[in-house]
């Protein structure tokens, strides 16, 4: 699955992130042309607990988004594990009315970049490196 705008030449990013209560962070492994680098990002969220992972992956994708227009980085082609979340940002049905405005935010910041695509693919060790540092982060 991808999003509408080509984004042929991009800079691929791997996007893995975690969340408790409120909190996150997120991890992106930027790679193209001019670029490797790997990139942490804390971040909010504001649904109810039984949202929590999927109130995150909008703030975490939004976080990463806009912190890519700010290194003007104009064209991304992102890669996140959840199919679900994918489908919905692609194709922009059945977005939950819990998620409407999570999902304006998301979509203004990719709407910054010149052209971006957004697909399914493994982030596991991204994903687990947030998720330990979220731990930790309850632990204390």
């Amino acid at each position: 699955m991808q999003a509408m705008r080509s984004s042929n030449g991009a800079v691929e990013v791997l996007v893995g992130y975690a969340a408790d209560a409120g909190g996150g962070v997120a991890y992106a492994r930027l790679t193209g042309p001019h670029c490797s680098d790997l990139l942490r990002f804390d971040f909010r969220s504001s649904c109810p607990a039984a949202h929590a992972d999927h109130a995150a992956a909008y703030a975490a994708l939004t976080a990463v988004a806009r912190a890519l227009a700010k290194r003007k980085i104009r064209n991304a082609s992102f890669v996140i594990a959840d199919a679900q979340f994918v489908d919905e940002i692609v194709t922009g049905r059945n977005v939950s009315e819990a998620y409407a405005i999570p999902y304006v935010r998301l979509r203004c910041a990719l709407n910054a970049l010149a052209a971006f695509s957004v697909r399914v693919g493994s982030v596991d060790d991204l994903a687990q490196r947030a998720r330990a540092e979220v731990a930790l982060n309850v632990a204390a």
